[in-house]
């Protein structure tokens, strides 16, 4: 997706969320979360935060997994720390591969503000399957 060759997922435009790094074991988002993220309280939904931590936790396992594989989450742990408003401004989230086996990927990460103020942190573990070959066509394994 850095690259250019895979397209961002038209998730990306919805929540508004870059990825502006990824190399093997570690992938960087950015998002600047807006009124559009919040919940009725005023708040950034939990759900914006726990879907930026699973998508850069994914990114993360994918660097380490060979061409022709791919990986889906099976467990995502998720721990707020602190609100977030739109007022905090654009965040990070900082993922990094703990461990890629043939069967199983874990990963850990962090959002953090533009100071590096912790906001919430997570982790994840994906079940490696063989990537489908083609549009809804393949063989997962």
């Amino acid at each position: 997706m850095i690259s250019g060759e895979v397209p961002d997922p038209p998730m990306a435009r919805l929540l508004g969320y870059r990825i502006v790094e990824a190399e093997p074991g570690r992938a960087v988002l950015t998002a600047t979360p807006g009124e559009q993220h919040c919940n009725p309280f005023g708040t950034v939904h939990g759900g914006y935060t726990s879907t930026l931590l699973d998508t850069a936790l994914g990114l993360a396992i994918q660097t380490g997994l060979p061409k022709g594989r791919t990986s889906t989450t099976v467990e995502l742990a998720v721990k707020l720390v602190r609100a977030i408003t739109p007022a905090t401004g654009p965040l990070r989230v900082e993922a990094r591969l703990v461990h890629v086996g043939s069967r199983i990927g874990t990963a850990e990460a962090r959002v953090v503000d533009a100071a590096g103020k912790l906001y919430a942190h997570g982790s994840t573990t994906c079940l490696v399957l063989e990537a489908e070959t083609g549009k809804g066509k393949g063989k997962r394994a």
